[in-house]
């Protein structure tokens, strides 16, 4: 019986070998709450895609179980798959037809009659800001209107479990924190979301769980504001009025640059009292017009957990033309 309490998405001892040999997942297992909005990071090669191709029955897997709300997806792929809607990282949709019937034909591959489809793609055109768009040709929109057309067509299905692969990727900022409000929107509806990005900010600003996948298994998992109290060192940004001095002020325990002539970056121990920086900056004839703190915290909790610099938005495990091969028929 399915409540409000089953997993919007649990996957239990997932495993996958390719035909290459190379073991893509090793056992990986976790949890997502209904009306989560969570993050699933990872490197090049960490098994990120692996594990959404299985989760959306694009790959096999080698072992393990997945279930969307309870639904098995062995037991009944279709039922598990009428509950997710998928945004993959490529734009697949046909350039040459208008976004009002590329939602409402991709509605009927899922047996929504059309005039329901025509009211639905009305009401997703319109959230995702494109109905002015609506019977253009595709070709035509910009890339972050394609983007949103594409979480709109997911949308069509009215799915439980949404399923985000590097959204906003080159897309730029001021349209990315636009998809953003939309995203927000979608879950604050309802609907449980999944991210993958290698966007560190995005995750840190959209997200309440995370977590970090690399060779193949969960290195950590969490609520984001719980891991990310795990760092003790904190990073902020100083706005100067007037020029720095030559010798910027020696502060032990700190990691003290100028940013540029009148902006300082700096890094500290979380325990460390702040009234000891001003008054070295005071020392000094640094006068502070504005703070802010830097938006580095996931990226410097992932590179401790990895090793690794940066979060990439490629897998490498997972060739397309592998996965294409893997499709269920």
């Amino acid at each position: 019986m399915q409540t409000d309490t089953v997993p919007a998405l649990r996957v239990s001892d997932l495993r996958k070998t390719y035909d290459n040999g190379v073991e893509a997942l090793k056992g990986v297992s976790l949890d997502v709450a209904p009306g989560d909005f969570y993050a699933l990071l990872g490197p090049n090669g960490a098994g990120k895609s692996s594990l959404i191709g299985i989760v959306s029955s694009l790959v096999n897997k080698s072992s393990g179980t997945v279930e969307i709300f309870g639904t098995s997806i062995d037991k009944d792929r279709d039922g598990a798959m009428r509950l997710i809607g998928l945004v993959p990282q490529e734009l697949n949709f046909n350039m040459f037809e208008k976004p009002l019937d590329i939602c409402v034909n991709y509605a009927g591959f899922y047996g929504i009659p059309r005039a329901q489809a025509l009211l639905r793609a009305e009401e997703e055109l319109k959230n995702a800001q494109l109905w002015d768009k609506a019977d253009k040709m595709s070709r035509t929109l910009s890339g972050g209107m394609k983007r949103r057309l594409m979480i709109a067509r997911a949308m069509m299905t009215r799915p439980r479990l949404l399923i985000l692969d590097e959204p906003t990727a080159g897309v730029d900022i001021e349209i990315r924190r636009g998809m953003w409000q939309t995203l927000k929107a979608i879950n604050a509806a309802g609907t449980t979301i999944i991210l993958t990005t290698h966007y560190l900010e995005e995750a840190e600003n959209l997200c309440r769980n995370l977590a970090i996948i690399d060779h193949g298994r969960i290195v950590t998992e969490g609520p984001m504001r719980s891991l990310l109290a795990k760092l003790d060192v904190e990073g902020f940004i100083f706005d100067i009025d007037g020029e720095l001095p030559a010798q910027l002020p020696v502060i032990e325990g700190t990691a003290l640059v100028a940013s540029d002539g009148h902006t300082l970056d700096m890094d500290m121990p979380r325990a460390m009292d702040l009234n000891r920086v001003f008054a070295a900056f005071a020392a000094a004839g640094i006068r502070v017009r504005s703070m802010r703190t830097k938006s580095n915290r996931l990226e410097e909790l992932f590179v401790r957990l990895t090793g690794k610099p940066e979060v990439t938005d490629t897998d490498a495990l997972t060739p397309h033309a592998q996965d294409a091969q893997e499709r269920p028929a």
